[in-house]
């Protein structure tokens, strides 16, 4: 993201956040049981989606795809087939902020906005000298880009941005962050906790490698204490976003030792054992490699999580009238619990 893209954009506002339990809307999903091992579960959608929100100039006639993002989520909505959850980035143009407002979601919140300062202790931060021609400047001039949208009550929300020289490059240009929201599944015994982020760019930061990895491995410290001090002690959890780890098996290990228990969505479904319907064509045998776009799980105390399909969203079409730079990416999760034991009457 160049600096004339990001003032074009900086006068974006954010809608309310729409909150809490309506239960006269509130759809509610199906809940299966077994009177074999007396368990019950249910199936929730997630999709992650960098959205490519950026305004002119650096991306023209960006609005035209980004309202048929919005529409097209509209129109699954009305039919009952959109993703629960959508976990959105670089949501930054008021063209993308209405196509996401407007896809058919009760439920939205909203990451860190532009101004939004740092609250966790930084430990620690980016040298210098800073390049200043690259975006590090220490201003802010957009905020995270992060929304999450949910056909189900979030009843918390919480975001965190990284914070002042945390960062690097052209990233540095935008207030990078992390957004927690808990969604409350009807019927599931545990709210779920969703994070969503998107860290700091490789190549795209126009900085030398060592420099932008430098500032990933922060922000990935940053994730780390956030979701530790966030997250509901023995609930279960989805992390998804833009992780920028595409090719960079450095990153992608100091993410997941430090962010364990978490474990990924691709790893877990590249196991045969782990019978997962992949509709998406990998062309190694380490996908989450291949992509920028990952999602992470981990067990709550009460209720089980299991990737059972991934597919791909919004990638039917010539590189050329694709909708966005990146594809969505969309999981299945099985929500799955133990029913208490009826009393001996």
């Amino acid at each position: 993201m160049n600096a004339l893209v990001l003032v074009m954009a900086g006068c974006t506002k954010l809608p309310p956040p729409r909150f809490g339990i309506a239960a006269s809307s509130t759809k509610r999903p199906a809940i299966a049981h077994s009177a074999v091992n007396r368990e019950a579960s249910t199936t929730i959608e997630v999709l992650t989606f960098n959205i490519e929100g950026l305004g002119w100039p650096a991306r023209r006639d960006r609005r035209p795809s980004l309202e048929q993002i919005g529409a097209t989520l509209a129109q699954l909505n009305e039919r009952g087939e959109a993703p629960d959850i959508i976990l959105v980035q670089e949501m930054f143009s008021p063209a993308a902020v209405r196509a996401m407002t407007r896809a058919g979601y009760p439920y939205q919140a909203w990451g860190p906005t532009r101004t939004q300062r740092k609250r966790l202790p930084p430990d620690g931060r980016m040298s210098g000298p800073f390049r200043w021609s690259k975006g590090e400047t220490g201003f802010h001039l957009v905020g995270s880009g992060l929304a999450v949208l949910s056909r189900y009550p979030i009843v918390a929300a919480r975001s965190e941005p990284f914070g002042k020289h945390r960062c690097a490059g052209y990233d540095c240009l935008s207030n990078k962050g992390v957004q927690h929201v808990r969604v409350v599944v009807p019927g599931v015994p545990q709210p779920i906790d969703v994070f969503n982020t998107h860290l700091n760019s490789q190549g795209a930061s126009k900085v030398p490698r060592e420099r932008n990895g430098a500032a990933h491995a922060l922000q990935v410290g940053d994730l780390a204490t956030f979701v530790a001090t966030t997250a509901e002690r023995g609930a279960p959890a989805i992390f998804g976003g833009d992780f920028n780890m595409r090719g960079a098996p450095d990153r992608l290990a100091l993410f997941e030792t430090r962010l364990a228990p978490f474990a990924m969505v691709h790893r877990h479904c590249v196991a045969p054992e782990a019978k997962c319907d992949v509709r998406i064509a990998w062309e190694s045998g380490e996908p989450w490699m291949e992509t920028e776009d990952l999602q992470f799980f981990r067990n709550g105390s009460d209720v089980k999580i299991t990737p059972t399909r991934l597919e791909s969203m919004f990638d039917d079409a010539p590189a050329d009238l694709r909708l966005s730079d990146h594809e969505g990416f969309k999981v299945a999760y099985r929500l799955s619990w133990h029913q208490p034991v009826p009393p001996v009457r």
